[in-house]
């Protein structure tokens, strides 16, 4: 299999540098546009737009256009069409919660970012068949957390991992600390009931928040 492109390394280290992705659910379309700004405001131009509603393609068709500079991402990719899908809407990388080789095989050929899922060490070494820098380790929390992912990512030095699931501001600087984690998925700034109700303040705040915990991590 070919390695990731540079372009991709660029986008993934890019992600690296902010260290945290919001995961966003998004069911109306028209929350996109501040739900972007609120983001950007508080210094994280990141999201991941996941794959599990209705308005999650318009969405990302909205965000790009609307802030081209934003790492935006499709998550809960299941299929090679939604990778085609996303990518037309805007997308800059795909995000999968389990390994689906047909979508990472066709990601690789068409040089699109992805992260995919791996919840064991077989599927690590799945990720390594196809010169993945990148993972993702999903549900984390539910899998044992930080103490698992060290577990079971000791044999594999090459790898950097994105640990997502039940992951929040209390336990987000310990997953940063270890260095082999890229990044961390979260929605907890970016609650489905903030969006629904318009808290687009408080999403900005707790952003800040995020981010001012991610810049921790080194020290």
């Amino acid at each position: 299999m070919r390695s990731e492109s540079s372009e991709m390394n660029k986008i993934l280290e890019e992600i690296g540098l902010f260290g945290v992705v919001p995961v966003i659910i998004i069911d109306d379309a028209e929350s996109s546009i501040p739900l972007a700004n609120a983001l950007i405001d508080g210094g994280l131009p990141v999201a991941e737009v996941t794959f599990r509603t209705k308005a999650a393609k318009e969405s990302i068709k909205i965000i790009a256009k609307s802030f081209p500079q934003m790492l935006l991402g499709a998550g809960t990719i299941l299929s090679i069409d939604q990778v085609s899908c996303a990518v037309d809407s805007g997308a800059k990388y795909i995000v999968s919660p389990g390994f689906n080789s047909n979508v990472v095989e066709h990601c690789i050929k068409y040089n699109i970012p992805i992260i995919p899922g791996i919840a064991t060490p077989t599927e690590i070494e799945r990720a390594l068949e196809f010169n993945l820098d990148v993972v993702k380790f999903f549900p984390a929390e539910a899998l044992g957390g930080t103490a698992y992912l060290k577990a079971i990512s000791a044999p594999y030095g090459v790898l950097k991992f994105v640990p997502t699931g039940g992951i929040d501001e209390n336990n987000l600087l310990e997953y940063l600390q270890f260095p082999k984690v890229l990044a961390c998925g979260g929605s907890w700034m970016v609650k489905s009931e903030l969006i629904k109700n318009k808290k687009y303040d408080d999403i900005k705040k707790l952003t800040v928040s995020a981010v001012n915990l991610a810049k921790l991590r080194n020290k």
